[in-house]
Order: C-alpha cells, then sequence, then structure tokens
C-alpha cells in the first residue's frame, strides 16, 4: 500500500508539472497570437472622406481580424477555404446573352423576388459578382456574397467567363482579365434591365483584376455606384513569380494550370486554327499556359505584353467611382510588395485594406470557419454601406 501511495503522488506531481507546462505554453502562444497574429488591417485611402466613410459605415475594415487560431498561415488558410466552408444553397435562373462577335456568355441571376426591404424588382439593388480564375457561380465564395445579399434584400447576377459554366463555345474565344469586352456587355445588359437600381459589383482574384481594368479603362462613365475586390494580382509579374516558386507551384500552380488545361481542352476543336492545343496541354505553369494559348488568343506579340496589360495597379489611378479592394500581405498570388499603396494614396476613390494574414480568398476566422469569413463581413457591410449611405461621399 505503501508503495502504491508513493507511485500515485509521483503520477500526480507528474502531471501536475505536465498541466503546468501545457498552461505555459497555451499561454506563451495566445499571447503571441494576440500579439503577432490578431491584429487590425492597414486602412490605406487616398482621401480623408473616403477613410471616414469607412470607418462610419463599414467599421469592419477597422477592427482587429481574428484569423483562425489553428490556420492562420496564408497557403494553410488558401488551400482549407474551398472544403471547411459552406456551400449556401442557391437557385439561379440563368440567361445567355449574345456578344458583338457572335459569342455567347452566361449569367447566372440571383433574383431575390421574396425580399420585403424591396419588393419593387425596379429598384431593387443590384450586385454583379465576377468569380476567379476558372470559377463559376458554384464557388463558395460567390453563394456566401449571395446568401449575405439574400439577407439585405439585394439582386446578385454571376458573371460566368465564356466556356467555364457549362455552356457552348460559339467563336474560338475565350477570356482574360486584360480584355474587359465581356465586362463591358455584361454591364451595359445588366444596367439596361434595371436601370433605376443601384447598380454595384464585387469581383474575386482573377475576377477582381478584370473589374479594376475596366474601371481604370472607363473611369467616371460607369453605371457602376461602387465596386469591391477580393484577393487581386495586382502585377501579374510578381504574381507568376511568386507561384513559380517550388512550393507554391506544388500546392497551387500546377493544380491551376490543369484545370486552366481542361477548360480549354473542352471546346479543342474550336481552338486548332488559333494554337497549337498539343502545345498547350503540356504547359507546367500558369506562366506556361498564359504564353501558349491566352497571349496567342488574344493578339499579343509576347507574354510579357499580355502581362503588362494584365496588371491592374498602373489603373487604379483612374478609377472614377468608391473602391474598396481587400488582400492579404502574406498571399502568395498577389505579394505585397506589388500591393500599390503609393498610387492608392493619390486616389480619393480608392481604400485598400490590408491584413497581415487570410491568404488567398481564405480570410478564415473563429474556431470551426464553416460560415462567414472576414471576406464575407466586408462585402457585407460594404455593399449594404453603398446602397444606404453612399449619397454622402458625393
Amino acid at each position: 500500500m505503501q508503495r502504491l501511495a508513493m507511485d500515485l503522488r509521483m503520477l500526480s506531481r507528474e502531471l501536475s508539472l505536465y498541466l503546468e507546462h501545457q498552461v505555459r505554453v497555451g499561454v506563451a502562444y495566445a499571447f503571441y497570437y494576440l500579439s503577432s497574429i490578431a491584429k487590425k488591417p492597414q486602412l490605406v485611402t487616398g482621401g480623408e472622406s473616403f477613410s471616414r466613410f469607412l470607418q462610419d459605415h463599414c467599421p469592419v475594415v477597422t477592427e482587429t481580424y481574428y484569423p483562425t487560431v489553428w490556420c492562420w498561415e496564408g497557403r494553410g488558410q488558401t488551400l482549407l477555404r474551398p472544403f471547411i466552408t459552406s456551400k449556401p444553397p442557391v437557385l439561379y435562373r440563368n440567361e445567355l446573352i449574345k456578344t458583338a462577335d457572335g459569342g455567347q456568355i452566361s449569367l447566372d441571376w440571383f433574383d431575390n423576388d421574396n425580399s420585403t426591404c424591396y419588393m419593387d424588382a425596379s429598384t431593387r439593388p443590384t450586385i454583379l459578382l465576377l468569380p476567379g480564375l476558372t470559377g463559376t457561380s458554384k464557388e463558395s465564395y460567390i453563394l456566401h456574397m449571395i446568401h449575405l445579399s439574400e439577407e439585405l434584400g439585394y439582386r446578385c447576377v454571376v458573371f460566368n467567363n465564356r466556356g467555364v459554366a457549362g455552356e457552348n463555345l460559339l467563336t474560338p474565344r475565350t477570356y482574360c482579365c486584360a480584355n474587359t469586352e465581356d465586362l463591358e456587355t455584361v454591364i451595359h445588359h445588366v444596367h439596361s434591365l434595371y436601370p433605376s437600381a443601384p447598380f454595384l459589383a464585387a469581383g474575386v482574384s482573377m475576377g477582381g483584376m478584370l473589374l479594376l481594368n475596366y474601371l481604370g479603362k472607363i473611369g467616371s462613365k460607369t453605371p457602376l455606384m461602387a465596386a469591391a475586390t477580393f484577393s487581386v494580382g495586382w502585377n501579374t509579374f510578381a504574381c507568376s513569380e511568386s507561384l513559380e516558386k517550388p512550393l507554391n507551384w506544388l500546392l497551387f500552380n500546377y493544380y491551376l494550370t490543369t484545370c486552366l488545361q481542361s477548360s480549354v481542352n473542352k471546346h479543342r476543336h474550336m481552338f486548332v486554327k488559333q494554337v497549337d492545343m498539343d502545345h498547350v496541354m503540356k504547359a507546367k505553369s500558369i506562366r506556361e499556359f498564359d504564353k501558349r494559348f491566352t497571349s496567342v488568343m488574344f493578339g499579343y506579340q509576347t507574354i510579357d505584353d499580355y502581362y503588362t496589360d494584365a496588371s491592374p495597379s498602373p489603373r487604379l489611378k483612374s478609377v472614377g467611382i468608391p473602391v474598396l479592394c481587400l488582400n492579404s500581405v502574406d498571399d502568395v498570388f498577389s505579394p505585397s510588395h506589388a500591393i500599390p499603396v503609393e498610387t492608392a494614396k493619390q486616389n480619393p476613390n480608392v481604400a485598400l485594406v490590408l491584413t497581415s494574414y487570410g491568404g488567398h480568398i481564405g480570410f478564415l476566422e473563429g474556431i470551426w470557419p464553416r460560415q462567414s469569413t472576414y471576406m464575407d463581413r466586408v462585402f457585407k457591410q460594404f455593399v449594404q454601406a453603398m446602397v444606404e449611405h453612399g449619397h454622402e461621399l458625393s
């Protein structure tokens, strides 16, 4: 019995020391998390009025962002978001519209006819959503934006790039973020249907690059009253260089290249006279794909010419409507050194919201981030602020 009592006392002491160690580790990690990881985003604006407007009506951009404690690093957030976030059910109404070159564009509408806030469809706010590189209306981040817009009583329409949403290609042409003709067609079409409705747009990743390039070209002569972008690649050369680093190539670049190849291979017969499809299908990176397919498709002499034209950064100074741009500085798709902070400071219509963590279209928060992300909250508060208080900026 004495031996057993001694063993129990020793076990109790060891357990106490272990628990004490774990508490110390936990306290140290909590201190590290709160001091180094959980931070307020950097808000960069080109004018005091836009900054005040956001602080008053979109306070989430000044609040501390608490990344998911077990998944705060950029690559982890980027990889996990598509698998961990829920996919709210959305019933779409599809519309195919014709383009000037004889092609067609697939639009997926969420009409929100049950809206109690805006029962008159002619004045119901409309949000145009632009998915990423190979994305469609089925992406979880698009579904969450629609779900949040439904809560606000708004209507949404998703612009699916040519050939990615299951529709047939009628002409030998796909899409790229430098050519804004299809987006201009869609914006004109949607505005012609609801000319009296507040009209906004939100673009994610490549969709945001396309949106910014459009706004930089057209200035204030757009029916859009405001726009938001998320995880935009500001400089295509820097994006490509970052994604070609060995680990990033393994985790992201090669997979996205195969997605691009699969997308165009479905319509292979349409391109055989323009490009060497066998050569395209052997590309091992996005840059190689763009060199062999995208730049040729849109008539660029070199891949450098295309990447120069595709980069939104130089056009930011010409944006003529309020635009909020959310980026994470640990996004390997959009290196922090290429974010145009100084250019943003020179345009009173632009606001950059830069978080320390969040990855690419990640922005996960909470212990188990199945539902709303920080990006979703920024989207909801900003579009609501512009619809209800946008007149304050004018």
